[in-house]
């Protein structure tokens, strides 16, 4: 996983797709473009724009995926994301193809602030719990990035 300032993105040039990912995040509009699904390269490529309120932990799970790398950035608000490493743990729902996601029972061993301006990116196996409450519930506005490994 990693952790950074958009303004940053420039210092990860390690795959391609990740790459149109910072760049559609950088020329897009984000605040004027509708919640829903966005294809920007096919199924390699797409954005799903979302506006939720953020979550209490409890009775939340660890997602991780297999097919996509998420790059997740904040555009308003801000919230809670727990981490843990991936070590030989067994999924709590088994991989479900058609949404590309498992889902892990373990509590999270560390939390990251994302605010905005900040993105994470979690390789396929990168156990995140995203949307969490920060301090009580606040409305925030993020787009998911998915790219095709």
């Amino acid at each position: 996983m990693i952790i950074d300032r958009l303004e940053n993105a420039g210092l990860y040039n390690f795959h391609e797709g990740i790459n149109k990912a910072f760049e559609y995040l950088r020329t897009t509009d984000l605040i004027a473009l509708p919640t829903g699904k966005h294809v920007i390269d096919g199924d390699k490529l797409f954005a799903l724009m979302q506006e939720y309120d953020t979550i209490s932990t409890e009775g939340q799970q660890l997602e991780a995926h297999k097919k996509y790398i998420d790059v997740q950035y904040m555009i308003q608000g801000a919230e809670l994301v727990g981490h843990v490493l991936l070590n030989g743990q067994t999924a709590s729902k088994a991989y479900e193809a058609e949404g590309d996601y498992h889902l892990f029972a373990e509590k999270p061993t560390f939390y990251s602030k994302m605010d905005a301006g900040t993105f994470m990116i979690f390789l396929p196996g990168d156990l995140h719990m995203p949307s969490l409450q920060v301090n009580g519930a606040e409305k925030v506005r993020k787009v998911v990035v998915k790219v095709a490994v």
